[in-house]
């Protein structure tokens, strides 16, 4: 059930790594490998998966539970060398959303990214995808003193945007997407076909929408914006 409003919202927000963007293949490949070359069984796929959206610590603290702070940092450093040299291989858009972005584009309704990711790696998937063209504004990990939950990125991408939050929805796959949200004063959809674990529930996170998949996101932020499929 969707609580937006229709028609009142002018632009459209995304986090990037399981809301716009499917990283998990190259960033659980990196994990992968870089445990196998350290002496340590890899992590199954999913369990990695579910976990990409707390960057490439979140990563390696289920990849190597043991490790210590200095051992950790270290892993951190090469971690993100490896995935740094191979970070678009296999990663794409989901399934649907570049029509999405197109029907959005179209019609004048300007599309923007916040993430935590690092802009150094942010930049360069972006390149990659033929999106940094494309996009509104982009808000990286790094962009701003304060990242997520923090509402500082979001209301800096609607700056840049030239839009207010309050015509604004952001789409996110964690809850402090959501909370990031709501304190920016925009609306929220809940990515709930993201980089979710087991234990997590999108419908708890207090977003005025859940989408199951690509498709309801789609239904949901074109009818918000009055552009209904």
């Amino acid at each position: 059930m969707s609580r937006l409003k229709n028609s009142v919202h002018q632009a459209v927000l995304f986090d990037l790594d399981g809301t716009l963007v499917d990283t998990a293949p190259d960033m659980v490949r990196v994990l992968q490998a870089l445990q196998r070359d350290h002496g340590v069984a890899p992590v199954g796929y999913e369990v990695g998966r579910s976990n990409v959206s707390n960057g490439a610590v979140g990563l390696l603290r289920i990849g190597f539970p043991d490790a210590d702070g200095i051992l950790l940092e270290e892993l951190r450093l090469e971690y993100l060398e490896r995935y740094s040299a191979g970070i678009c291989v296999e990663s794409t858009l989901f399934l649907g959303l570049d029509t999405l972005l197109v029907a959005l584009e179209t019609a004048g309704v300007p599309w923007g990214i916040v993430t935590n990711k690092p802009a150094h790696l942010t930049d360069p998937l972006l390149r990659a995808l033929q999106l940094e063209e494309r996009i509104a504004c982009a808000v990286s990990g790094d962009t701003l003193p304060l990242r997520k939950p923090d509402p500082a990125p979001l209301l800096h991408a609607c700056r840049l945007a030239n839009i207010g939050p309050q015509v604004a929805i952001y789409v996110g796959d964690a809850a402090r997407d959501i909370e990031a949200g709501r304190a920016a004063g925009m609306s929220t959809v809940a990515a709930g076909y993201g980089y979710i674990t087991a234990d997590d529930d999108p419908g708890r996170w207090g977003a005025d929408a859940v989408a199951s998949d690509t498709e309801e996101l789609a239904q949901i932020v074109l009818k918000a914006v009055n552009l209904d499929p």
